[in-house]
């Protein structure tokens, strides 16, 4: 049952990852047809490639690494401030702004958990 499973999961990994390359290749042909590049393609040509390091990542460890769908957010939140109107609510900013913070500093934290600057040793919680 569990080998059933990881096959499954190995599908779908395959199955983002051919869907990532399509997309990106899509948006390349769109900014060569517009002849124009803007910030935001950028941007959105920069998650797809966090996106093809998570698959990479999956395929040689088979666990997703927390870290990289929270850089994913940052940056599909800061092409999504790139994008706002200016027509709209100006608060929006802030919230987004916040929301870019609050998830910027949960990459830190869990980054550090197990650093040695902090000190921090994981050996105690196991004896709890």
């Amino acid at each position: 049952m569990n080998a059933t499973i990881r096959n499954i999961q190995l599908v779908a990994v395959l199955i983002v990852l051919a869907a990532t390359v399509i997309a990106f290749f899509l948006e390349i042909h769109e900014m060569y047809q517009n002849r124009n590049i803007s910030l935001a393609d950028l941007l959105l040509m920069f998650i797809y490639i966090e996106v093809i390091g998570l698959v990479r990542s999956y395929w040689e460890t088979r666990s997703v690494r927390i870290t990289y769908p929270m850089i994913i957010a940052i940056t599909a939140l800061a092409r999504f401030i790139i994008l706002q109107d200016k027509d709209q609510d100006p608060t929006n900013l802030i919230y987004i702004s916040l929301a870019i913070l609050i998830v910027a500093a949960a990459t830190v934290i869990i980054r550090f958990r197990n650093s040695k600057i902090l000190k921090l040793d994981s050996s105690r919680s196991n004896e709890l």
